[in-house]
């Protein structure tokens, strides 16, 4: 599938479609290099709590309503990255009846890879593509997310 019409009558890809397909190679790319670097297991759904989880742990519910997951999901999501060791429950200090989900060590590793990953993908985009262009796709996706109620 071509991204632009070759000939007069051919259809272009639409582009929240050729945004999808970019996403879907940049987390499959990060999740090949976290498994070469011994994080194993690690899904596209985890992004659900790896990406929405504070410092210093965060409640299952606050999780759910950050991600845009169901509350059942995202125990889901923690059940295995408990089993993998990358999360674990703890006694929430200012609830008692309450469980906070918190990075383990190797959930902290793995969060600081992912970064860093992201980061060089970010700067071999920027050789590819110059700095100038990469600044200007983050600007303009910017604005997209800011006028997502439009």
């Amino acid at each position: 599938m071509t991204t632009r019409p070759e000939k007069p009558g051919e259809r272009q890809v639409p582009l929240p479609t050729l945004l999808a397909q970019a996403k879907d190679l940049t987390i499959e790319q990060l999740h090949r290099r976290l498994h070469e670097e011994g994080f194993d297991g690690v899904r596209f759904r985890h992004g659900s709590v790896f990406r929405f989880v504070d410092p210093e742990g965060s409640r299952l519910t606050v999780l759910a309503e950050r991600s845009g997951f169901s509350k059942q999901a995202i125990a889901e999501v923690v059940d295995e990255l408990e089993r993998f060791g990358y999360v674990e429950r703890t006694a929430d200090p200012g609830d008692r009846r309450a469980k906070l989900i918190r990075l383990t060590e190797r959930g902290q590793a793995g969060q600081l890879a992912a970064a860093r990953i992201l980061g060089d993908m970010e700067r071999m985009w920027a050789r590819h593509f110059g700095r100038d262009g990469i600044d200007m796709l983050r600007r303009m996706l910017e604005e997209i997310i800011a006028r997502r109620d439009e």
